[in-house]
């Protein structure tokens, strides 16, 4: 008997992007998955610099789903727009911004489709080393965001008993049912910290497995904010921490 094929939803969120996006989609697009179905919902928050219009593009393409946002109201909601429309046995979570690399999508989806796992992260840390980021043309910036990520690490293992080198790693790949029962609220970055502790929480633990990763500095477009973002995480960390799920 030959193996079932299984749907893969991809939700890509898009804001201001005009610099990648059509390559990062034209590469999803044309990602091909041994006993895969492809599903692609694209979630377009109203970008100011073209890219709703490359977005467009792909209107009617029998593997695109367009959701077109009126204002953008960040990574969190978009995502959250995607994971409603999404029909996929299994959902990856993918940026456009090409610091990730799509020839990792089989060894996140293996752990999945063996039975093994509900719920994998892509780990940055896959080329060794401690830092993450590396921006030759902003040294500052990167250190601090590098020792903010352990900081930070440090916080939510502790908090949920658990031991992940990258648990803000935007390669989160998980099986629909762990979504059963569950309702997502963040409209930023905080829907990372949100999504996983929920996830850990209803008992899907995840496993690390390494990709390849190139980062991309503030100048070359990195949407984090250091002062405002890390407050909505520690207190998406407390409250749902403790939330009744």
């Amino acid at each position: 008997m030959p193996p079932r094929v299984l749907k893969l939803s991809v939700i890509v969120p898009v804001f201001n992007e005009r610099a990648t996006v059509r390559e990062a989609l034209d590469a999803i697009v044309a990602k091909d998955i041994a006993n895969f179905e492809l599903e692609i919902i694209v979630i377009e928050s109203n970008s100011t610099d073209g890219s709703r219009e490359i977005v467009q593009y792909y209107q009617g393409h029998p593997r695109v789903q367009i959701i077109l946002e009126e204002q953008p109201r960040g990574k969190g909601h978009a995502v959250r727009q995607g994971l409603a429309r999404a029909s996929g046995d299994i959902i990856l979570i993918q940026d456009a911004d090409l610091e990730y690399n799509l020839d990792d999508y089989e060894e996140l989806l293996s752990p999945i489709v063996t039975g093994r796992q509900t719920f994998v992260l892509g780990s940055r840390h896959g080329q060794g080393g401690w830092a993450i980021r590396k921006f030759s043309d902003q040294p500052l910036h990167a250190l601090v965001l590098n020792l903010a990520h352990w900081t930070f690490t440090l916080m939510i293992n502790a908090s949920l008993g658990i031991w992940l080198k990258d648990p803000f790693t935007m390669y989160k790949v998980f099986h629909r049912r762990c979504l059963e029962g569950l309702t997502f609220e963040c409209n930023r970055f905080d829907f990372d910290w949100e999504l996983l502790i929920k996830l850990v929480r209803k008992g899907h633990r995840p496993i690390e497995i390494p990709i390849s990763y190139e980062s991309r500095s503030f100048k070359e477009g990195k949407k984090i904010s250091m002062f405002r973002d890390p407050i909505t995480w520690v207190r998406a960390l407390v409250k749902y921490r403790f939330v009744k799920l």
